[in-house]
Order: structure tokens, then C-alpha cells, then sequence
């Protein structure tokens, strides 16, 4: 198939699942269309089973296949999806809230990479360097999921900026482990440096120089803008400056997610306020409003007809369902550590662990990652494990996350 046939597919099953879920499931639009995907694929996979001759699976396997989920997400929408959620969360909203943000999506993802990595290298047997790449891709929270259910849920300003900052860069910052460990543990695998020194140079490199680079373009950007009056122009421009910065961090080597979401950050607050007439900011917020839903439904639905790319097997399974276990105690732990450090210092509401721990969900991002891995032995298990983690992850958590929030929230305001 063609990528104009594929980009037709996808679209056309979105609109088609969406309106199912919309008609009949009534669920967060993202999170409904996940589940008639996975429905659907479940569905294509029984009707193999009864009847075998059709080889329907396995036409839609080849397709899937044909996709290539982990390109089209890092490569394609990834800067897109977290310029748009980065342009909806105001410097000064996160400026008071930065420590918190900047421990847990620093500290938190170096706990909760370590947690992972060892809880399933003994789980499993797998070598540790392994365990500790799979715990790099497994602990970030994906922003796109965060943000579609936050949009969802009614919670406190502070606490949603936690949720959101918190989101949007230890995303970032993920990325760069996962970067760095693959580098360690698949030395002749990828051109990514080898030894400690290597590792440190190539932390650095990606983090900073994302940030740079999202920075000075985000500024050179509303710097056009001043002197323009004309929303159409205007639009285009942040639609260059997400496509065109994300590519050109790729390019020099530097962190993409980091520069989206920095540049992101600076054209939402700075730009909107001093280089965006009214109209302008109703257009440009109308505009990424739409670009981050169709995403979302076209990510949504690629995670759902993905399980076609997992193995089936029992052990995996059981590694899938042992890593789920392990996924929270970690993400328990990127939370509380970073909120005990600072509990002197600051007061933090009595909610906000349990709500920013269940409310760290895991999406694409990770299912992607895993999927570029090298080919191995391991990797099969790797996959099964990150998928069965994702989907527990946006479906359970994911559906109950504004009840927890709102029952914590009844609980403070009783006492």
C-alpha cells in the first residue's frame, strides 16, 4: 500500500471508530476509539481462528507491519502532539510548580528506569542493561494520554500543571535515557556512542541542546509574528516551526520532543500574549486544538490494531502482567520521593500522590520505542510487556483517574 492509502485507512477507521464509540460506548473520544480497535482486531483474530482459509490476520498483519508505527509516531506526529499540548500549559502556571516538574521528570524517571529494570531482569532473567532499556521506555508518561484525559477530568489548577509539566518533559527526558541505555546495551546496534563518557556527552547534548533549540526558534518565531497581522499567516507559521524545528532537531542530533516542547511553552504564553492579535489566538488555539484530535484518534487507533505485532505467548503474558505490577511501584516512586524531598519546604495536598500516580499513564510513546528496538531474542518479550502495560494503562487507569481525583477532592473538602 501506498502512504497516501495507509494515511486514507487510518483516517477513514478513526471517523468510523470514533463515531461507534460516540453512538454506543460514549467514552473519552481517545480512549473509546482504542477499544473498538482492539474490538475490531480481536475480532479479525477469532475469525481467523474459525476460519483459517480466509488468511484474514494475516492480511491485516502485513499491513499493520506496512505502517511502521515506531517511525510514523517519533518521526511523524510525536512533534506535533506535544507542541500542541505544550501550547496550552502557561509559563506562569508552570513556573510555580517547576521544582515538583523538574524532579519528578528527572529524579523520578531515573528511580522509576532503575525500579523497572531490575524488578524485571530478575522477573525474567533478562540481562540487566536490557531490563534497564525496557524500564526507560516504560516509565515516562505519555503526554498525549495525559493531556486527553486531563482534558477529561476536573481537577486543581496546580495539581494539573503538575500532571501536564510534568508530562511534557519527563517525556523528553525519557527519550534520552532510553537513548543513552540503548547506546550501552546494543554497543554494534546503533550509532549512539559507547562507554560511560559517551553516554554522559550524548545526555547532555540531547537534553540541552533540545531545550536551545526550542527556545531560540520559539523566540525567532514570535519575533515574525509581532509584525504580522493575518491568522491564516500566522497559523502556518507555528505549523512550520512545529514540522519544520522538530526535523531540525533530528537532524543536529539534539533532543525533537525537548525542542517541541519548549517552543511550544514560548509561542502559548509569550507569543499569545505579546505577538498574537485576539483573532489570531482563537484560530491558532482552534487550529491545534483540532490537529491534537485528530492525532489523538489516529495514535489511538494504531495502538489498538498493534497487538497484531505482539507474541502470544504465556511467559510473555505473564511478563506483561508482572510488569504492569512493577510499572506502578515505580511511578509510585518517581512520585513520592521527589514530594518528600520538597514536604519541607512546601505544602503539597494529600491527594496529590495517588492522583499523579495513577494519573501517569503510559502510551504510544513507550509502544513506539519498543518497536525500534534492535531485533533479538528479547525484544519479543519487551513488546508484549510495554503493550500489555499501555493498554491497562490508558483503558483502567485512564477511565478512572478523574473519579480518584474527584473522590480525593471530596475527601480534603470533609475534613
Amino acid at each position: 500500500m501506498t502512504l497516501l492509502q495507509i494515511t486514507s485507512l487510518l483516517i477513514v477507521l478513526a471517523g468510523a471508530f470514533g463515531a461507534i464509540n460516540y453512538l454506543f460506548l460514549k467514552l473519552p473520544s481517545a480512549i473509546g476509539i482504542l477499544i473498538v480497535s482492539l474490538f475490531a482486531s480481536f475480532g479479525v483474530m477469532l475469525l481467523d481462528l474459525i476460519l483459517p482459509s480466509l488468511g484474514v490476520a494475516d492480511v491485516v498483519r502485513s499491513t499493520v507491519l506496512e505502517i511502521e508505527f515506531s517511525d510514523a509516531l517519533l518521526e511523524g506526529m510525536l512533534g506535533l502532539l506535544l507542541f500542541a499540548g505544550a501550547l496550552h500549559v502557561k509559563l506562569s502556571d508552570l513556573k510555580k510548580e517547576w521544582v515538583v516538574v523538574a524532579l519528578m521528570a528527572t529524579i523520578g524517571i531515573g528511580l522509576s528506569t532503575t525500579i523497572v529494570g531490575y524488578g524485571f531482569s530478575w522477573l525474567t532473567g533478562m540481562p540487566l542493561m536490557i531490563a534497564l532499556v525496557f524500564g526507560a521506555l516504560i516509565s515516562p508518561t505519555d503526554p498525549v494520554a495525559v493531556l486527553g484525559v486531563l482534558r477529561q477530568a476536573n481537577l486543581k489548577k496546580s495539581l494539573e500543571t503538575k500532571i501536564a509539566g510534568e508530562s511534557l518533559f519527563n517525556d523528553g527526558v525519557g527519550y534520552v535515557v532510553f537513548l543513552v541505555l540503548v547506546g550501552l546495551a546494543f554497543p554494534h546496534g546503533d550509532d549512539h556512542g559507547s562507554g560511560l563518557g559517551g553516554a554522559v556527552q550524548l545526555f547532555f547534548q540531547e537534553a540541552l541542546g533540545g531545550a536551545v533549540l526550542g527556545i531560540v526558534l520559539g523566540w525567532l518565531t514570535f519575533r515574525v509574528m509581532r509584525r504580522i497581522d493575518d491568522y491564516s499567516l500566522e497559523v502556518l507559521i507555528t505549523l512550520g516551526l512545529a514540522f519544520g524545528g522538530y526535523e531540525l532537531a533530528v537532524y543536529l542530533h539534539v533532543s525533537a520532543p525537548i525542542m517541541a516542547v519548549c517552543a511550544g511553552l514560548l509561542i502559548g504564553d509569550v507569543g499569545a500574549k505579546y505577538g498574537m492579535s485576539e483573532e489570531t489566538r482563537k484560530y491558532v488555539d482552534a487550529f491545534w486544538y483540532l490537529i491534537d484530535e485528530i492525532l489523538n484518534a489516529v495514535l489511538f487507533l494504531l495502538i489498538g490494531i498493534e497487538v497484531f505485532a505482539i507474541a502470544f505467548d504465556f511467559d510473555y503474558l505473564a511478563a506483561g502482567v508482572a510488569a504492569i505490577g512493577l510499572a506502578l511501584v515505580a511511578r509510585l516512586a518517581a512520585v513520592a520521593v521527589p514530594i518528600m524531598i520538597l514536604r519541607p519546604f512546601r505544602e503539597f495536598s494529600a491527594g496529590v500522590t495517588p492522583v499523579m500516580t495513577w494519573g501517569g499513564l503510559k502510551g504510544g510513546i513507550s509502544v513506539a520505542l519498543a518497536l525500534s528496538l534492535p531485533e533479538g531474542e528479547w525484544k519479543p518479550i519487551i513488546l508484549t510487556a510495554t503493550y500489555m502495560v499501555v493498554i491497562f494503562s490508558i483503558v483502567v487507569q485512564g477511565l478512572t483517574v478523574a473519579k480518584l481525583a474527584e473522590r480525593v477532592t471530596k475527601t480534603e473538602g470533609a475534613e
